[in-house]
């Protein structure tokens, strides 16, 4: 999961592969709610883990149920419609899906029950109007105080006396939660009648409310439908346990993968993995949206396959009603249009983690597109031609914490495909805050690379060299993490290779047979870095190849030009979406030499030998000072003097004396040169 304050994207140019979606927020958050209200326990497979469901997990637990985790399947032992707590704060994050539905069945629960509860969020929930369900509650007799301002967030729930008999009414057009807030909780309090509830005006999101009822009947309880004005709930409904049941996965999170197929899957289909053709799930209708735009799809139950079809797409007009928070997506697939695309019937995008019709106008206009904005649609024009140059331009796409928005505008990395942009220098795109798609779809970006090309001189690399202990690792890594970006430690290639020569008993100096070992890294040998480890055949050598004799052994066979050779390509193949840092010693002169940012790091004999000092001190060595910068000028001499690569800073390297600096201090003096660069330093070409 990307945890980066921004994350640039390099161009990109086709799509293929499989990729397999995490679970439904809208179906796990509703499953988690009904098996907390069951007897006896649920076992849920396939759960999304998010902050949405991590913070109704959290609510459960605290409320009283018996929760035991392991990875995506979950043991949820349910309160059986009886509180088991009678005082609780809730902090429910920016989770609508927790918030509305806990409201109601906690008001009905602590007026029938007892008992005072306390619900509230981050402050953009405090923002999202929660009033028509309040204003449904309190004629039933519930005590709800909105404890903020009225209408909205954090709330109180103190008790009352239920007063059932009059049709329950909700407004059903501002968000169709409020409606599946009352379904869910209302069984609750059917014991001695039916239930009914009026839905006021029309009522959007209608396959949402599908999802509720379809789980509701998981769960025992038979809702009478009749159109979409009057739901009655049967006397004497109770929850039931389903005993296991699976999460499909999230089909609003597929249509970015839906469209990336349609916008970039030229020579081969993007493949979807998780939902298909018989989701219960409404927004798998965005398949008939795409298709209108030109996608190619084909179907199984479980799964979906998307290719290029009319390109460029074509220009729809669409009521979206059925496809709020999909459409979204739509709406950055018209940057790929030709012609106006009007979206129209999605007002509850005003209502949503923030403002979306207004927030996706902001950021559409700032890639250059032309966009209409009404009360209840969007219309967007894609960047034009001028000549052989385009309209597109380099954005920074501010997310709002809203997870949609930076999904959405990824597809945007796609602009060198764009009609618009034939001839023209690709853009650059960068997503401000991409942390926050852990709301429903933590790995993303992640899946994303695993199914995006590009070329691989589009993928900016940030070099990091320098001399022996300068403490290049150590700020290349935090860079890495930093910018979200691929992570090489070249050295550490050298110390495998080291490692493993004194392990089988090499020869350290038959340079022909430390190549052959250096080639099987590449071949046979298994590497995997993920920032503090490093795994050799499944093995950590983490701890292993930081010994000192290890480091020595990769100095000397370093310089010899077969193993040197032997280790370049491997380095080069760690290349990879969105980006690398790699630390070295010749990353920017032999290895990288077109790198986006090329930092030579250098300190003081004195300042290395008295870093290296502490860690082989905190390691139980015995060596002194002088011995360790004896050691250090003996390896600068023979690294700056050897015949191949020898080492000295790249001619357009940005040199950085660190002596005095800390690591958060260099890491942030980089991150300085790189911010100050873009979007110029990722499209060079």
């Amino acid at each position: 999961m990307y945890t980066t304050a921004f994350l640039d994207l390099p161009p990109l140019l086709t799509a293929g592969g499989t990729v397999r979606l995490p679970g439904s927020k809208s179906i796990s958050n509703r499953v988690l709610l009904l098996a907390g209200l069951s007897e006896g326990t649920t076992v849920v497979h396939d759960l999304l883990a998010s902050d949405d469901t991590r913070v109704m997990l959290e609510a459960l637990r605290a409320l009283g149920c018996e929760l035991d985790q392991q990875g995506d399947t979950v043991h949820i032992t349910g309160l059986g419609g009886k509180l088991a707590v009678l005082h609780a704060e809730l902090f429910l994050g920016n989770a609508g899906t927790a918030m509305r539905p806990l409201t109601a069945a906690l008001a009905l629960l602590s007026a029938t029950q007892g008992g005072v509860f306390t619900l509230s969020g981050i402050p953009r929930m405090h923002e999202r109007p929660i009033g028509d369900l309040v204003d449904a509650l309190r004629p039933l007799g519930c005590i709800v105080e909105c404890t903020g301002q009225e209408g909205y967030p954090p709330l109180r729930l103190a008790g009352g006396q239920l007063k059932l008999s009059a049709p329950i009414q909700v407004r059903g057009d501002v968000s169709s939660q409020f409606l599946t807030a009352l379904l869910l909780s209302l069984p609750l309090v059917s014991q001695d009648q039916a239930l009914t509830i009026e839905v006021v005006g029309e009522l959007i999101s209608k396959p949402y409310i599908e999802i509720t009822l379809n789980l509701l009947a998981r769960f025992g309880i038979q809702v009478r439908r009749e159109g979409w004005q009057r739901f009655i709930i049967p006397q004497g409904s109770r929850y039931q346990s389903p005993g296991h049941i699976h999460i499909e996965a999230d089909a609003s999170s597929a249509s970015y993968f839906i469209a990336a197929g349609a916008i970039a899957g030229i020579d081969e289909p993007v493949r979807i993995e998780g939902v298909g053709n018989a989701s219960i799930q409404g927004d798998i209708r965005f398949i008939e949206a795409a298709q209108a735009m030109g996608a190619k799809v084909t179907s199984g139950p479980n799964w979906l396959e998307v290719q290029r079809g009319a390109w460029p797409l074509n220009a729809i007009d669409l009521d979206c009603n059925h496809i709020p928070d999909a459409a979204m997506t739509l709406a950055v697939m018209a940057l790929y249009a030709d012609g106006t695309t009007r979206l129209r019937n999605i007002a509850s995008w005003r209502v949503k983690e923030t403002d979306r019709i207004a927030a996706m106008a902001k950021e559409l206009r700032k890639l250059g597109a032309t966009v209409v904005e009404g009360e209840d649609f969007i219309e967007v024009t894609p960047p034009a031609s001028q000549g052989e140059q385009t309209a597109w331009q380099h954005a920074s796409i501010h997310t709002y914490d809203d997870h949609r928005m930076a999904m959405c505008f990824s597809l945007a990395a796609f602009n060198p495909l764009a009609p618009s942009a034939v001839k023209a220098k690709p853009i650059s795109v960068r997503i401000d805050d991409p942390r926050c798609v852990a709301k429903t779809f933590p790995d993303y970006f992640e899946a994303l690379f695993q199914v995006a090309r590009t070329h691989p001189d589009w993928i900016p690399v940030i070099t990091v060299d320098g001399p022996t202990a300068s403490g290049k690792g150590t700020l290349a890594s935090a860079l890495a993490t930093r910018l979200g970006y691929q992570f090489l430690d070249s050295g550490s290639l050298y110390r495998i290779t080291g490692l493993l020569a004194l392990e089988q008993g090499t020869d350290l100096d038959d340079a022909h047979a430390l190549e052959q070992l250096a080639r099987q890294l590449g071949e046979g040998i298994a590497l995997r870095f993920d920032r503090d480890h490093i795994w050799v055949d499944g093995r950590d050598v983490s701890e292993a190849v930081r010994r000192e004799e290890i480091g020595q052994a990769a100095s000397r066979l370093s310089a010899y030009p077969g193993v040197r050779q032997a280790l370049l390509e491997l380095q080069k193949a760690f290349r990879g979406l969105p980006g690398l840092v790699a630390d070295g010693r010749d990353m920017g002169t032999v290895v990288f030499p077109d790198a986006a940012l090329k930092v030579f790091l250098t300190a003081s004999v004195a300042q290395r030998a008295e870093r290296r000092h502490k860690q082989l001190i905190s390691k139980g060595f015995s060596v002194t000072l002088d011995e360790i910068c004896a050691d250090l000028e003996a390896r600068d001499l023979r690294d700056t003097s050897r015949a191949v690569a020898p080492l000295a800073p790249a001619a357009d390297a940005r040199k950085l004396d660190n002596s005095a600096l800390s690591i958060d201090e260099s890491v942030d003096a980089v991150l300085g040169w790189w911010v100050q660069g873009w979007p110029h330093v990722i499209v060079r070409h």
